[in-house]
């Protein structure tokens, strides 16, 4: 057998680290037969499996910064907690457990990290992002606190009879029209989940008549100056077709939410697909009551 000739490429594969002590150290004792190549000018694994090994290693480092931030953040927490009847302390994150509401869910959902668990129907927080937690949990919890049953019956006592009173009555007689105002030259997909500033709907056809900017400002949203906005009929959307919607890969720009209309976000359909859901079952026990008062045949 002859020797390796010296213009042979050896087997392996290269990283290129930043200029930072501790990151090298790392690496090098992660990969102890890794060497510094001057012609490559990158860190040099020898062996067939370099590459895959490599790849895996940035996962493990930022997996290993993660859990290190969880035990600084369950420490924060242990030290000085947040007392409060909708937050509770899971072995593995910090719970959320909320009334609905639309603006709760957008002050949450800018917490770093925070998933909506459908099966628990909460928030979770990782211990990691407790500071951040921290920051926003007074203006959470007062959302919190007016959106309780009891808190919305008060506010609807305290404006009855007054202006407030009637334009909550007008907004919700807007609504039951299931009509939706859209810019004539951006109108959205039809028999498709999509998301505006009243929910996720479904538009169904196209009316014709235009709606007027006063309308527009006082129950959606402000359209924009000299554009025509034809009215749009809407349905709620099937448990089906929101589970089948593919989501947004981000949140909305500036220009979808002034236009009044975006693909929806795996939040907004995680929420919907909820009252989806309860929707079906309410339906469900509607007819199973409704099957059980039939009379039965006698024998």
């Amino acid at each position: 057998m002859g020797e390796r000739s010296e213009k042979e490429t050896p087997v392996g594969a290269t990283m290129d680290l930043p200029h930072d002590r501790m990151t090298v150290e790392r690496f090098r004792e992660a990969f102890p037969r890794a060497r510094w190549s001057e012609s490559r000018k990158a860190w040099f694994v020898p062996g067939r499996t370099a590459q895959r090994r490599i790849g895996r290693w940035p996962a493990e480092i930022e997996a290993e910064a993660d859990a290190f931030a969880d035990d600084k953040g369950r420490d924060a927490f242990a030290f000085d907690p947040i007392e409060s009847r909708y937050l509770e302390a899971g072995s593995a994150a910090l719970l959320i457990r909320t009334p609905y509401s639309r603006t709760l869910v957008s002050e949450i959902r800018e917490i770093r990290d925070a998933r909506w668990d459908a099966d628990r129907r909460l928030w979770s927080v990782p211990y990691r992002s407790y500071e951040d937690l921290r920051s926003r949990w007074p203006v959470i919890e007062a959302i919190a606190a007016r959106s309780e049953p009891e808190a919305r019956k008060e506010r609807r006592e305290a404006i009855r009879g007054t202006q407030e009173e009637e334009l909550a009555k007008a907004r919700s007689r807007e609504r039951r029209r299931k009509r939706y105002p859209v810019p004539s030259d951006q109108v959205p997909p039809f028999d498709r989940a999509i998301s505006t500033s009243i929910g996720i709907v479904v538009f169904a056809a196209l009316d014709g008549e235009l709606a007027e900017a006063e309308t527009i400002e006082s129950f959606y949203f402000s359209p924009t100056a000299g554009s025509d906005y034809p009215w749009v009929s809407w349905r709620v959307g099937t448990l089906e077709e929101l589970v089948t919607t593919w989501p947004a890969k981000s949140d909305p720009t500036a220009e979808e939410r002034q236009r009044g209309w975006w693909q929806p976000t795996l939040d907004e359909l995680c929420i919907a697909r909820r009252k989806a859901r309860s929707r079906e079952k309410s339906r469900q026990r509607r007819l199973e009551g409704a099957s059980s008062d039939e009379p039965t045949d006698s024998i």
